[in-house]
């Protein structure tokens, strides 16, 4: 599955979690998660969103998602998720 990673600049604001979740991971059927922290174990490139305003960090792969830590790992699809 593809990802967009982009930077939350509403971080704090109701709905969009603490102000220690800067980041969006949105995944290629428009679901949104907000974490703290991302890691990236697979390739990655920058691309413009189509609003031609918001730059995003794309990678393809599963993710795994760690609630405890508020931490999305985006790794290899041959390894297994979550």
């Amino acid at each position: 599955m593809k990802y967009r990673v982009r930077f939350n600049k509403s971080a704090g604001q109701p709905g969009r979690g603490t102000i220690d979740h800067k980041w969006r991971v949105f995944d290629e059927n428009g679901k949104e998660y907000l974490c703290k922290q991302v890691v990236i174990e697979v390739m990655c490139w920058t691309k413009v969103d189509a609003n031609g305003m918001d730059w995003n960090i794309e990678a393809n792969g599963n993710i795994r998602i760690d609630r405890e830590d508020s931490r999305i790992t985006i790794q290899p699809e041959s390894l297994p998720c979550n």
